[in-house]
């Protein structure tokens, strides 16, 4: 499936946030707990038709990185390497963490156009630097299918639109976030109401970060560390994956 007609859904307020610091070659963590607003908000426009706003857009900040001195000498050759694709990103449909627990990928979408898997501040943001080459979103659910768990990989040309996608996203996860999947029908799982809480956190690798946007798909609002153990766990899984391929294995 692409996100040519895939629904998705994204959070409207904040509670806080995280920045950190991006070395290249090393992985890097950010997460925040967030709130949907009682705006009637949930599952965004179609990814066709992007919803009009009756206000001014606010300008997004100019943001820029650099590459750190210790870059590693392999980066040019490892850049050159054609962006992860979907299959090496989320390879098994039935996934088995370390500790044991396991979840089913009951969706998939990837597109070339990243935008369309973006708020409107991450789109305006990438279109500063080079450009997101691919942007694949799964949609995991845990053995009693209550989670709802969405992982993403956005890929960029430049190692530095990466690092700042990354520290922006980490210092405002509302502005510069990605979508998060609506269940397809044929999952038998109900859409999240609007106005659920949920967490939100982020790894970066060589050229790309990965998200993880994790919720109750009741809305529940309790069991915060076990919904964080199930975010935290899918977003190694897949960050694993990534690096290993970035940094010239197989992944």
């Amino acid at each position: 499936m692409t996100f040519d007609d895939q629904g998705r859904r994204g959070p409207r307020s904040v509670i806080g946030g995280a920045a950190a610091v991006v070395l290249i070659g090393a992985v890097a963590a950010g997460a925040v707990l967030y709130t949907n607003g009682d705006d009637g908000g949930g599952r965004a426009a179609p990814l066709s038709a992007p919803a009009p706003s009756s206000t001014a857009a606010e300008p997004v900040p100019s943001a820029t990185a650099s590459l750190p001195s210790d870059a590693p000498a392999a980066l040019p050759s490892l850049l050159a390497r054609p962006v992860i694709r979907p299959e090496r990103a989320f390879p098994e449909k039935s996934v088995r963490l370390k500790d044991g627990s396991r979840y089913q990928r009951v969706d998939l979408a990837t597109t070339t156009s990243c935008a369309r898997g973006m708020s409107a501040g991450l789109a305006a943001l990438v279109d500063q630097g080079e450009g997101c080459l691919r942007l694949t979103s799964a949609l995991f659910t845990d053995a009693e299918r209550r989670s709802q768990i969405t992982v993403t990989v956005a890929s960029f040309r430049r190692v530095e639109d990466a690092s700042t996608v990354f520290a922006m996203a980490s210092m405002d996860p509302v502005t510069y976030q990605v979508v998060s999947l609506d269940p397809p029908p044929e999952a038998g799982l109900p859409t999240v109401p609007p106005g659920s809480a949920g967490l939100f956190e982020r790894l970066m690798t060589v050229r790309s970060v990965v998200f993880a946007n994790g919720q109750w798909g009741d809305g529940a609002e309790t069991g915060e560390a076990a919904l964080t153990r199930q975010t935290q766990g899918l977003l190694q899984y897949v960050n694993d994956h990534v690096v290993a391929y970035e940094q010239g294995g197989r992944g």
